[in-house]
């Protein structure tokens, strides 16, 4: 059986994954109590639906609601509900947050893109909400699965994940109802039971502390409404404080008043015993993308020693204010239900402008982790060598492998720090530069049609901050990028209408490289929709730039471009003509390799027009150049090309030895290298302004 998750920053993690899902529950070993809401969720997933009931077939997936507030073990009692249950549904489990730590709802488009992804399913980059959640539904129909939903915002965010087929299991996790969705099977959570309370509290101040004083240790359940998060900040403050007794702090939370929510008021009282370093720390903790925490980060935010920060987040997770996240590297979570309490805090403690430092000191050290990771697959360039030996120790990777694997680990706390750096607003500067750096280090480590998805969310937020700070030369960029993803997926009219959008900005910018590009590929989407007179028209206005600024072998290029045009409509003359072009521009550049393929070409268009004399002339000079340019598998396809050239003029003894050289051609080459192909590939990048990488 499968696990696969998805978090709120939208990262799919299987059972061998990097981190389990925010909120993910204790084990079996550490779950308590809530044997009567297990019973009861168990007994409503075999219950009768009111469909079958009415004598229809249910249209769609059961869901069980587990409603409470933040801080009552809400999504502790759903993930171990899963673990007992997972067993029937064979196909294996999804998770998913669907709630920002923040408080923002994930859009829709995200999670059912990574939960897709968690399905080993590819889904087209830029693909809208309507297209991809039909695609998850298709992809759940035939399967058993059960899904857990955490932290959902409302109904219709759940709803548009709906499985529509009664195999399947949903366990949503809400503050609240979900009102609008049908047949709902709602739990909701009040405190624990006195018994587990205690053993909650055991575990963290010990058993003994409780058994000597088990009134006191009542009390304080009570004083904790029974709250598990209640409980594991006032067992963690007992735990630090080993001469303290239960009494004590019963006595001192009691004494504090009943004003506000319980949790509100243990982590208060937790928090008020932190020295104002610690204090300081843990509020700037909160500014963490994603709610995920490393030492890097925490480094930065609080402007101390890597190694200090470490110490301090070991602390806090003993305190109760984190929680450790199993990962290869050292990660933390801040618990979703105490962020609000910090960010008040950060408010009402910190200035406005110590926390944009804080957030421009994390940006800038994310930057430079960024392209320390990328620096170190390119060991044999002497900048790159030189740009990794004047870091810092503490940001330099020891090999590639280490460095792909922290951008895995940490990618879905890197996208969630280039959107939260976008809304900010008040650091685009640096948001550029850590876009840029993101994409570069996702194409070295990944590859651009692996990351596509992520890109094309990449280059969206790279637009936004251009035309919010009237940036033509990077709006021009993003859109090209926006409509080369666009037109790899299919969505020619969409490519289409960003290609014209980038020219403008490009004209704007005064840019000649991105007019030219969005030229050529306003050419290319007209091709592709098979308007081939625009095509034509598009690669000359393009052809007339690169001849002005004598560009030649890009105007040779674009002279193959023009034939090919003129080609699909059925002009072999002017197609003809553009070929005969194209051979002496890469003639005159010397380009061997392109003048052979320029000549192939140009025969092909010949046998088309009806010339095949010509066209077996033309193909033997092709030959004879591709042999020139060490160009085997050129020769191999001319050869197979004159084979059939001398089959339509009568000669079928030379036409099969024409075959038979092409087929030693071929058995003698080497296996091309397909990590050198998807490296050239790679071209996707984020134009600026700035020097910096």
């Amino acid at each position: 059986m499968t696990d696969q998750a998805v978090d709120a920053g939208g990262t799919k993690v299987s059972k061998k994954g990097r981190r389990p899902a925010a909120g993910s529950a204790p084990t079996e070993s550490q779950f308590l109590g809530r044997t009567r809401e297990l019973k009861g969720l168990r007994v409503d997933i075999e219950r009768t639906g009111l469909d079958t009931l009415a004598g229809r077939k249910a249209p769609r997936a059961r869901v069980l609601l587990i409603a409470g507030k933040p801080g009552s073990g809400r999504t502790a009692l759903a993930a171990e509900l899963v673990r007992q249950v997972a067993d029937s549904y064979p196909d294996g489990v999804l998770r998913a947050r669907l709630t920002e730590p923040d408080g923002t709802p994930v859009p829709t488009e995200r999670t059912a893109r990574d939960l897709l992804g968690a399905l080993e399913l590819t889904a087209p980059a830029g693909a809208d909400e309507d297209e991809l959640s039909e695609a998850l539904r298709e992809a759940l129909a035939t399967r058993r699965m059960l899904l857990l939903l955490d932290d959902a915002a409302d109904a219709e965010q759940v709803d548009a994940l709906l499985p529509e087929t009664p195999d399947c299991l949903v366990v949503a996790v809400s503050r609240g109802p979900l009102t609008g969705i049908s047949d709902v099977r709602p739990c909701t959570l009040g405190g624990l039971d006195t018994k587990s309370a205690l053993e909650l509290l055991g575990r963290y101040a010990g058993s003994v502390r409780i058994t000597v004083d088990p009134r006191a240790a009542e009390g304080l359940v009570e004083i904790c409404a029974a709250q598990p998060a209640a409980l594991v900040l006032a067992g963690a403050w007992l735990a630090h404080r080993p001469k303290s007794a239960v009494a004590d702090l019963a006595k001192q939370l009691h004494t504090d008043g009943d004003d506000g929510p319980v949790l509100e008021r243990v982590f208060r009282f937790a928090y008020t015993a932190l020295s104002s370093t610690a204090a300081r720390t843990l509020r700037l903790l909160s500014l963490a993308p994603a709610g995920l925490v490393d030492p890097h980060t925490a480094s930065a935010l609080a402007g101390c020693s890597v190694g200090a920060a470490r110490t301090s987040l070991d602390d806090f997770a003993r305190l109760g204010f984190l929680r450790p996240v199993e990962s290869p590297l050292p990660q933390y979570e801040v618990p979703g239900c105490l962020l609000p309490l910090l960010r008040a805090l950060t408010e009402t403690d910190d200035r406005p402008a110590e926390l944009q430092l804080a957030r421009a000191r994390m940006l800038e050290r994310t930057v430079r982790l960024l392209v320390s990771c990328r620096a170190i697959t390119e060991t044999d360039s002497s900048p790159a060598r030189e740009k990794l030996a004047g870091m810092p120790r503490t940001l330099r990777f020891p090999n590639p492998r280490a460095a792909a694997d922290w951008l895995t680990i940490r990618q879905p706390a890197l996208l969630a720090a280039a959107r939260l750096a976008v809304a900010d607003g008040e650091l685009d500067t640096l948001a550029r530069r850590l876009m840029a750096a993101l994409v570069r280090a996702m194409v070295a480590h990944v590859g651009t049609q692996a990351a596509a998805a992520d890109l094309y969310g990449i280059h969206r937020l790279v637009l936004d901050v251009a035309e919010r700070r009237n940036l033509p030369r990077e709006r021009a960029a993003a859109l090209l990028n926006l409509a080369d993803l666009d037109a790899r997926t299919g969505r020619t009219t969409e490519a289409l209408a960003r290609y014209r959008a980038a020219l403008d900005a490009g004209r704007e910018a005064n840019d000649p490289y991105a007019t030219g590009r969005a030229m050529e590929s306003v050419g290319g989407a007209h091709q592709e929709l098979g308007d081939y007179d625009r095509a034509a028209d598009w690669y000359g206005r393009a052809l007339a730039q690169r001849l002005a600024r004598d560009e030649r072998e890009d105007a040779a290029r674009l002279h193959g471009r023009i034939a090919t045009a003129h080609t699909y409509a059925g002009r072999y003359g002017e197609a003809l003509r553009n070929w005969r072009s194209a051979v002496t521009g890469y003639r005159r550049t010397g380009d061997v390799p392109g003048q052979a393929r320029a000549l192939s070409e140009m025969a092909r268009v010949q046998e088309y027009a009806g010339r095949p004399e010509e066209s077996l002339a033309t193909c033997q000079e092709a030959v004879e150049w591709a042999r020139r340019a060490d160009d085997v598998r050129l020769q191999a396809a001319l050869q197979l090309r004159l084979a059939d050239t001398l089959d339509r003029l009568g000669d079928p003894a030379a036409a099969r030895l024409h075959r038979g050289a092409a087929e030693r051609m071929l058995g003698e080459e080497a296996p091309e290298d397909d990590s050198a192909r998807e490296h050239d590939a790679n071209a996707c990048e984020i134009r600026s302004a700035s020097t910096e990488d």
